[in-house]
């Protein structure tokens, strides 16, 4: 198979490639990214394009399947910026699979495509993908899962499978993740055992999340699998504020929803943090996903428990992980921290 991996240097993309690579059934990849990697390995060429605006459909001619992963969290105060890359984006790289005759796309999904949901009994992949409008994550998700529809029914020969993945956490992208939601005012050495004072245990913040290299082999089964429709990855235990707390050698101090709102609101309209509030409130709305369906069609079984993963998470916070890709960038010590604030918390890509 030749395999085409759009946002390929990315927490998802670098993971997926490795997989691939590890795959014999997987001839060659050609890795997609807005700015080539130092990062190189077996079988994989590197094109430079930007979803919403270079020409795809000359890179995916010959592809036997297309695996869509490109998505800009921020700038979050300039969503026409997010919406432009990552929904006219995912349309162009939508029409470019067809117009090239790939017979299979695999596009990247969320938990964060789903509407509001329960927190107390998991929901299948039938449960509706209207998302949460307050939050533009939400919105672009959800809008890109309505153009699959219709991309779906006006190209039924076209093997289409939709990864709704919970929170995906390995030690490389640690920084990034620093980088995107907590900004350049969180200290490092802070994140580590006995050093984090509480964690607030506000009502309805239930997470679920997979190490990226468990998600890189959902990704490589839907590829290597004659499989259609949407697939539901996260793994185990449900993570709660108390298993955090438990994971810092910390404890929890109840946060009403309101204040936990007003706070990251006030953070976020003072520049001292790059995550807009509405990503809590998608959070705190989100239900908890059955992951049945991809252990059953897709024979896939997570390696590393939740735990293993956010732990993960941690420790590469506190040691500035990182790997030699644009968006994965280790940390750079203090001058990198200026840069940050010099375009902007949350302002600039």
């Amino acid at each position: 198979m030749r395999v085409v991996v759009v946002g390929a240097t990315g927490n998802v993309g670098t993971s997926v490639v490795r997989a691939l690579a590890a795959d014999e059934d997987v001839s060659s990849i050609v890795g997609v990214a807005r700015r080539l990697p130092g990062w190189r390995i077996d079988r994989t060429d590197w094109r430079r394009a930007d979803v919403a605006v270079d020409d795809l459909t000359r890179i995916f001619d010959g592809a036997d399947a297309v695996v869509h992963l490109a998505w800009l969290f921020q700038p979050t105060r300039h969503p026409e910026v997010t919406w432009r890359a990552n929904v006219l984006g995912s349309m162009r790289v939508f029409r470019a699979a067809a117009e090239a005759g790939v017979p299979a796309l695999v596009h990247a999904s969320s938990v964060g495509a789903y509407s509001p949901g329960p927190k107390d009994r998991p929901v299948d992949e039938s449960w509706p993908t209207h998302g949460w409008p307050g939050a533009a994550y939400g919105r672009e998700k959800a809008y890109v899962e309505r153009v699959l529809d219709v991309f779906e029914h006006d190209h039924p020969h076209v093997r289409v499978v939709r990864m709704r993945p919970g929170f995906v956490f390995q030690r490389v992208a640690a920084t990034e993740q620093r980088r995107l939601f907590g900004g350049p005012f969180v200290p490092r050495r802070l994140v580590r055992a006995g050093r984090i004072p509480f964690v607030p245990d506000i009502p309805g913040l239930r997470l679920q999340v997979l190490h990226a290299a468990d998600a890189a082999e959902a990704y490589r089964l839907a590829v290597t699998k004659e499989v259609r429709g949407a697939f539901n990855i996260a793994a185990e235990p449900v993570l709660d504020p108390h298993d955090l707390a438990e994971l810092l050698g910390s404890r929890t101090v109840a946060v009403p929803r309101g204040l936990a709102r007003a706070a990251v609101a006030a953070g976020w309209h003072l520049r001292l943090v790059p995550a807009a509030p509405g990503l809590l409130e998608l959070f705190l709305r989100i239900p908890v996903m059955r992951t049945d369906r991809a252990r059953e069609v897709l024979g896939w079984t997570p390696r590393y428990s939740s735990v293993e993963a956010m732990r993960e998470l941690f420790e590469g916070v506190y040691d500035g992980a990182g790997m030699e890709t644009a968006p994965l960038a280790p940390d750079g010590g203090p001058m990198a921290r200026v840069r940050e604030l010099a375009t902007g918390v949350g302002g600039r890509p």
